[in-house]
């Protein structure tokens, strides 16, 4: 798997970043993608210790919630990165929220079917070099905030 790597973080080169919601994007096969936390993201939510989802069929825009996350730095809802339906939801993130700091990446929330993913998902950050910038600036910017570690 290629990696896009920034400071002490991973992250792989196949999916697309939310930079409003540091959620990540992958798209599993045609019309249906996964959704989970960049390890940032979870990072400065602090330790996580509840996560619940709209129910399976429910639809979802862009920009609303579909689910809700306890943490120690944040409570509030969830945000879709992409519009659509919700397909399903990660289990084993259900009975152990704590995994979403752990693994993030592989961590994954919920998927959404989408008629539309290609559209969706063009404004999401996908190409290595916005990968980074983006990420490099994020990272100083919780840094100087006191919300990382140096």
């Amino acid at each position: 798997m290629e990696l896009v790597t920034v400071d002490a973080y991973r992250l792989p080169a196949d999916r697309y970043y939310d930079p409003a919601t540091h959620l990540w994007v992958r798209i599993e096969r045609p019309k249906r993608a996964r959704c989970g936390f960049d390890p940032l993201g979870s990072e400065t939510c602090g330790d996580i210790v509840a996560v619940s989802f709209e129910p399976v069929g429910s639809k979802v825009g862009r920009g609303e919630a579909f689910g809700h996350l306890e943490a120690a730095k944040f409570v509030g809802p969830l945000i879709a990165p992409v519009s659509g339906t919700i397909a399903g939801h990660n289990p084993k993130l259900l009975a152990n929220p704590g995994l979403l700091n752990s693994a993030p990446l592989e961590s994954w929330l919920v998927d959404f079917d989408s008629l539309s993913l290609e559209d969706e998902v063009a404004g999401l950050l996908h190409e290595r070099e916005q990968i980074r910038s983006w990420f490099a600036a994020e990272v100083r910017r919780f840094k100087e905030q006191g919300m990382v570690a140096e």
